[in-house]
């Protein structure tokens, strides 16, 4: 910056909201649905929330490390344009990871186009299938005619024990009845369960002690028809092992682009409040959070209503769902136009290195303290299940992505919209009286989405966020206003924020992901509410045994506004320092 607008405070103000704002889009149109991409890929619920797991540590633990690489204004300008280049190209490696097996393509498109996508990919497996009747009594008249019963049971004297597709139960009941029923499936018990494609598109089998390849009774010639589904049978069981290098292309994509992505919003904020700090105006940072909010809320909604609106694929290759990925990297470049006009300031050495440690000595000695440090971890898991999941289960329900989008956008406005009554709040519930309500609104979201997944349904649930998130975290700030020493107040507010959104959900996710897989999503979101509920009951009675102080924060008595105090008898009860001195409701 030139000398005539080194210290322009409006300027920088305005260049900052312009960043968050687009920079926000940005997020919104790809991070809320990585969880979703990872599952059209073919990958289950505990490699998705594995992959989530790691997202979640790496970006809480490099953020801060990355921003704190900036010695200099020109240092923390060069490590934003770099970072956000980066991650615009990262992003798009996403898009080159194919799916597991062609049946994964039934999730690239949601609703009947998704239904019809499945039929045409996975035809040859689903018309044998279909072939076998509701009631288990046989196979039915159109696959009988296209196979005969002897062929089935030759072909499957041709595979390896253990790899007999169920498909050919019905035809080998006669001949095999005392084998399988010591070795594997029952074939008389609900052949629907046997099908040969499940929901997660591998192969259900059944051991048998069939002679080996190449014996007296292997098949010399099958129809065609017949060795089209057997291959596609066989295709299915080795792509049980392509599925693990899904899994590592799409995670080390992933990681890169949070690697790169990941300390250009640590680095911005970081030196516009030492600019801001450094003119007397941290006060005015406060509120740029909302341009944030509102650029996620834009860009979720922008993105997936364009994502409904175009067809299954793009070209022959890509499916619609690069669109998240290719709206980010063109939103991360016009990021990088915007930080040109940002302040640079770069923060202070000392402040860099021991701020973390004092911050974790600070929350160790104060017992409110330890109690927010568990209740943000436990609460910031139970948010990752939702954010990991809810929309498979939207999905499945037949949602399209425009309500997801729409469920992004909820949480945040109904957030904003609360904001402006915060004071209120506190003054009436008292700090203790935010917590419960912000963990009672999150538990009753979390069952909510069990017992229901309509669309409108889970947007319903969405306006809880208010206080589930919003008013929980206002709880959390004004027992770390009571806690932090001067100086040390945004360093414990980050280390709150990154014990949540790291550790936290990193446990919600790979807890989340082995439960899903288990025992489904309806058990994830009923678990998660009664834990929650479990701490709130712990949480009121460890809170009611710990001493109630009301530390004055003298630090935010020296920064008040001259117009706040006043000479005349009449306004005494408006003088900051009498208001200070009075405030106890937040012990």
């Amino acid at each position: 910056m030139g000398p005539s607008r080194q210290w322009d405070v409006r300027g920088a103000l305005v260049a900052a909201s312009l960043f968050h704002l687009v920079h926000g889009a940005a997020g919104g149109c790809a991070v809320p649905f990585l969880s979703l991409y990872l599952r059209h890929l073919g990958l289950p619920a505990s490699l998705v929330g594995a992959a989530a797991a790691a997202r979640h540590l790496l970006v809480a633990a490099w953020a801060p490390l990355g921003a704190a690489c900036a010695r200099s204004g020109r240092q923390a300008k060069a490590l934003v344009a770099a970072a956000l280049l980066g991650s615009a190209a990262a992003a798009l490696l996403l898009t080159l990871v194919p799916p597991a097996t062609l049946e994964d393509a039934r999730g690239l498109c949601s609703g009947a186009a998704g239904a019809d996508v499945g039929n045409a990919t996975s035809a040859n497996a689903t018309n044998a299938a279909n072939g076998i009747s509701a009631n288990g009594d046989g196979v039915n008249a159109s696959v009988s005619n296209m196979v005969p019963a002897e062929q089935w049971r030759a072909t499957a004297r041709a595979l390896p024990v253990g790899l007999v597709p169920t498909l050919m139960a019905p035809a080998l009941r006669g001949e095999e009845t005392s084998s399988t029923a010591a070795a594997g499936v029952d074939l008389n018990d609900n052949p629907e369960k046997h099908l040969l494609l499940s929901q997660n598109g591998k192969l259900p089998l059944f051991k048998s002690p069939l002679p080996s390849v190449g014996g007296a009774g292997a098949p010399e010639n099958l129809s065609h028809h017949w060795q089209a589904a057997l291959d596609t049978g066989l295709d299915l069981v080795q792509d049980t092992k392509g599925e693990r290098w899904v899994f590592l292309m799409a995670l080390g994509a992933m990681l890169l682009w949070e690697l790169l992505a990941a300390p250009v919003e640590c680095t911005v904020d970081e030196s516009l409040y030492e600019y801001l700090d450094f003119v007397d105006a941290a006060d005015r940072y406060s509120t740029l959070w909302v341009w944030g909010y509102l650029g996620v809320s834009v860009g979720a909604c922008g993105v997936t209503l364009l994502v409904d609106r175009l067809g299954c694929h793009l070209g022959s290759r890509l499916s619609r769902q690069a669109v998240h990925f290719y709206a980010y990297s063109l939103l991360a470049v016009l990021s990088l136009l915007a930080s040109v006009f940002l302040p640079t300031y770069a923060p202070k050495k000392d402040k860099c290195t021991s701020r973390t440690a004092k911050a974790l000595a600070l929350i160790g000695g104060d017992g409110h303290a330890v109690l927010a440090a568990v209740t943000v971890l436990l609460a910031g898991a139970a948010s990752s299940a939702v954010h990991n999941f809810l929309f498979w289960q939207m999905e499945d329900h037949g949602s399209s992505e425009g309500y997801m989008g729409l469920w992004v956008a909820t949480g945040l406005v109904a957030e904003l919209s609360l904001y402006p009554f915060r004071g209120e709040l506190l003054r009436t519930l008292s700090g203790s009286g935010m917590v419960v309500l912000g963990l009672g609104c999150q538990a009753a979201q979390l069952l909510c989405y069990s017992f229901s997944g309509a669309p409108w349904a889970a947007l319903l649930a969405q306006l809880l966020s208010a206080f589930s998130n919003g008013a929980l975290w206002w709880a959390l700030d004004a027992t770390v206003s009571d806690v932090a020493t001067p100086g040390m107040e945004r360093a414990l507010r980050a280390l709150l924020r990154g014990l949540a959104q790291g550790a936290g959900a990193a446990l919600g996710s790979v807890s989340g992901g082995l439960v899903v897989d288990s025992y489904g999503l309806s058990v994830l979101y009923r678990a998660c509410g009664a834990g929650l509920l479990l701490w709130l009951c712990l949480f009121l009675a460890l809170q009611s045994r710990l001493p109630r102080q009301k530390k004055i924060n003298y630090s935010h008595l020296l920064t008040a506004n001259s117009s706040d105090v006043s000479d005349s008898e009449e306004e005494k009860e408006r003088d900051w320092l009498v208001k200070a001195m009075k405030d106890e409701s937040f012990g």
